[in-house]
């Protein structure tokens, strides 16, 4: 009979009796189950190759206007402290002959943010990615989050939000292409709910 306990578990109960509980206790004694297995889904992000989301998505496509997908939802772990930060992800792109799927790009950002992240490291990775894949004529990536190490402990700021981004190709070197981005993701969230 093969043994189908997660390597987590052993860890986490040795993490909650060094924090001076009782980890056989009727409140924790399933704890380490359920957190190998959030940690198991949470970081499920490495298990996934970037190219794979993308490249059966790809469309030949004359447009060569701003290819905006924004308000997309994420959560990831910092890996400072293993506590979440969350927010909303802004991508455009300036085709360059394809396009991709629309519903690629959130899976993109979430495969993403499914590792132990730092924020400007995820902003950079979504950028590179579909630089490296669409091959646009600019990229831009603007991250809003919320960190929960940063509300929760250290300097206990409840209203602080970090905002990162990734500017590439057109949206750098015009700033007008760049500030016609800024002022579409400000607008008002669509609710057709």
């Amino acid at each position: 009979m093969t043994d189908s306990t997660d390597p987590i578990e052993p860890l986490v109960a040795a993490l909650l009796k060094e924090l001076g509980e009782e980890s056989g206790r009727d409140g924790l004694a399933r704890t380490p189950v359920r957190v190998a297995g959030a940690m198991r889904f949470l970081t499920s992000g490495y298990g996934v190759d970037p190219l794979e989301i993308l490249n059966d998505a790809l469309f030949d496509v004359s447009y060569d206007e701003m290819v905006i997908v924004k308000d997309i939802d994420f959560y990831s772990l910092c890996e400072h402290h293993l506590l979440p930060f969350f927010g909303r992800v802004h991508v455009a792109y300036i085709p360059n002959g394809k396009v991709v799927g629309l519903s690629k790009v959130p899976r993109l950002v979430e495969m993403f943010s499914r590792r132990l992240q730092v924020q400007e490291r995820l902003t950079t990775e979504i950028a590179k990615t579909l630089d490296e894949v669409l091959e646009p004529k600019g990229v831009a990536v603007v991250i809003e989050a919320m960190h929960l190490c940063m509300m929760m402990r250290g300097v206990s700021q409840q209203g602080c939000c970090a905002v990162t981004s990734s500017i590439h190709g057109e949206f750098e070197a015009d700033s007008k292409t760049r500030a016609e981005f800024m002022e579409l993701i400000r607008g008002p969230k669509l609710n057709f709910v």
